[in-house]
């Protein structure tokens, strides 16, 4: 059976258009719901959506019973199961309400497409968060090498992780025009830096260890200074590739940032792993950053700033999303306030 609907494809097009232009989903999530949508089609056959039965919800389910993890052959998790019934779902919704289709649709068939009670409470059940410690950063930093430009580059990434907590997007994307060295502050313009939800705003200096400063600073004027970089060259520039005997090689620097995050991620990565860590990715620092926040404030004013910093409008998205408590952690507590509180009495 063909793999392609020529009809189903123009639907597609035209949900794709309304979440970019009236729900103002982002490239990102709309190739989640591209995704999902083709697991929707290979599931039923590539039928035409107009042949849509609320059947196809337990056919869909069924299908993602037996969908395997392409890069580990495991079954698919319960989080990405979830993920991928609700794009189905809400495709499903939209399709409800457009012509030709309202009489085949109806807003109940939507609710076919919905997990189970007890799949969905597992897929979003939170897990203890895994984050290297402040220790574990500076020796990983302190080991990395710095004998090319190259590897200054790398190491000059794990530092403004470290003094900023921004995400690897921004930390890739990131102009030299954007760096103030002597306030001690980027601005991550979400007109230019990759942000998430494309949100502006200063990330000031975190009080981290000196070092990570110290290389950051050194990098900033290696390029601006050696190299002449300008306002608008990357932070960060990728390398250059180049052919020599007909063989594809590493050239210099280029004046161009990377496209994505992949390199970032692979020098925290790689930069844990050479001194036999755990390979925490570059997301888990902000963790670490808000710990040690919590750690170092001592008024909500303070507390309030920090999770500014890290790019949030709420603490409450700090304290929720960057420092859930284990229960072991829980009880620690607990048992703490109860000792001191039967002091008093």
């Amino acid at each position: 059976m063909p793999k392609f609907n020529e009809e189903n494809e123009r639907v597609k097009r035209d949900y794709i258009e309304y979440l970019t232009h009236a729900e103002g989903y982002d490239e990102a999530s709309l190739d989640k719901v591209r995704s999902a949508l083709r697991e929707l089609e290979e599931a039923v056959g590539y039928k035409p959506f107009k042949a849509f039965h609320r059947e196809w919800a337990a056919r869909f389910k069924k299908y993602l019973d037996t969908r395997k993890n392409a890069r580990t052959g495991k079954p698919i998790s319960l989080s990405t199961r979830d993920s991928l019934l609700r794009q189905a779902r809400g495709f499903i919704r939209w399709l409800s309400s457009q012509p030709g289709y309202r009489s085949r649709v109806s807003l109940s068939d939507v609710a076919y497409f919905n997990n189970s009670m007890k799949d969905a409470r597992a897929a979003h059940t939170q897990r203890p968060a895994r984050y290297p410690s402040i220790e574990q950063c500076n020796h990983a930093f302190r080991h990395m090498p710095e004998n090319n430009e190259i590897q200054r580059r790398d190491k000059a990434k794990f530092a403004l992780i470290m003094l900023t907590g921004a995400r690897a997007g921004a930390i890739a994307s990131l102009r030299l025009k954007h760096v103030d060295l002597i306030s001690g502050s980027i601005f991550q313009d979400g007109r230019e830096v990759k942000t998430k939800g494309a949100k502006s705003f200063v990330s000031w200096f975190f009080p981290v260890d000196p070092m990570y400063r110290e290389a950051f600073t050194a990098w900033i004027e290696f390029l601006r200074t050696e190299l002449l970089y300008g306002p608008d060259d990357a932070v960060f520039p990728k390398q250059a590739v180049v052919v020599t005997g007909g063989k594809f090689g590493c050239g210099g620097l280029t004046r161009a940032p990377y496209s994505n995050a992949q390199t970032v991620s692979k020098v925290v990565k790689g930069a844990f792993r050479a001194v036999g860590l755990e390979e925490f990715n570059p997301h888990s620092i902000r963790k670490t950053l808000a710990f040690l926040g919590d750690r170092l404030c001592t008024t909500m004013e303070a507390r309030k700033a920090w999770s500014q910093n890290l790019g949030h409008d709420s603490l409450a998205t700090t304290v929720s999303a960057y420092m859930p408590l284990s229960p072991e952690r829980q009880a620690e507590l607990l048992r703490d306030l109860c000792q001191s509180g039967l002091a008093r009495f």
